[in-house]
């Protein structure tokens, strides 16, 4: 079984995907930490964010086993992801990882935002998750500061704006919900209900 779940940042599409891929015995991948994991190859390294090349060859070489989710969580290093998710090569090279990674017995949840348009359109459930800005910046401020972070909401709800923009608008794999995606808007939610909403989903298959 495949189950692709894609969304805005901060939408609850990681934490839905973590407790489904429990909930039903599955392996659990957060596609966007593969881009962090390129994207924090490059700073540590120093090489320029533009630099497709240099980024492409980060993104070959990602180790889909050792993705540390806190380490990979660093604001800096979203923002990095972010503009290197554009190039067309590290998008390649991620995408063909990422399939791999979902026919590995017994099945996946993967999420991101191409998941049930590009990574595995031919996905058994496909969900969109997604929530207002507001909604979104409040939860990631809180999230950030439950962590002991500092976090201003100000800065962060532009900052989604403007990598929901990007995302949205890029040329090669833009956010979009499957035609046959369900969409699950979160804004007036807690994690409960979605996750019971996406079972019911998933059990309706």
């Amino acid at each position: 079984m495949i189950i692709a779940i894609d969304g805005p940042a901060a939408s609850g599409k990681g934490t839905l995907a973590r407790r489904l891929a429990a909930r039903f015995g599955l392996h659990h991948l957060d596609t966007g930490l593969t881009y962090r994991a390129a994207a924090a190859k490059m700073l540590a390294d120093g090489v320029p964010l533009d630099d497709e090349t240099q980024a492409a060859q980060a993104a070959e070489h990602v180790d889909f086993s050792a993705l540390d989710r806190d380490t990979l969580s660093l604001h800096e290093i979203g923002e990095a992801a972010s503009r290197i998710a554009v190039m067309p090569t590290v998008r390649r090279a991620l995408v063909e990882g990422q399939r791999r990674f979902a026919q590995i017995p017994p099945g996946a949840v993967l999420d991101g935002r191409d998941i049930g348009t590009v990574v595995c359109p031919d996905a058994d459930v496909k969900l969109f998750v997604t929530a207002s800005p507001q909604v979104r910046a409040r939860r990631r401020t809180d999230e950030l500061q439950g962590r002991g972070l500092a976090a201003n909401y100000d800065e962060i709800l532009a900052d989604l704006v403007r990598r929901d923009e990007r995302d949205s608008t890029r040329t090669d794999s833009p956010l979009r919900p499957a035609d046959d995606a369900h969409l699950l808007d979160t804004s007036e939610m807690d994690i409960e209900t979605a996750f019971r909403k996406a079972v019911d989903i998933v059990d309706g298959l």
